[in-house]
């Protein structure tokens, strides 16, 4: 792996589990695609930290399975009327 990609890897780790974001989010934050935040996650960094993915495992199951109550929460802010 190139010391880039690998550099890569470990800023997206540590910024995800500091502030506990998504791979979206970090996606944004990074100038990234997601599918290249969620490839360096979940497959990259397993290679160069096994304590990092760990970490990383249960944030990512954590949003996945909070997904829904997000996608409900922003269909309500959407038609909740402006007063």
């Amino acid at each position: 792996m190139k010391d880039y990609i690998e550099e890569r890897v470990l800023l997206l780790a540590n910024h995800i589990i500091n502030e506990k974001c998504t791979v979206r989010s970090a996606a944004k934050q990074f100038g990234i695609s997601k599918s290249t935040v969620h490839k360096d996650v979940t497959q990259r960094l397993e290679e160069i930290s096994q304590a990092l993915f760990d970490e990383i495992r249960n944030i990512l199951d954590d949003n996945k399975a909070e997904r829904h109550i997000r996608g409900g929460l922003a269909t309500q802010a959407k038609y909740k009327p402006k007063k």
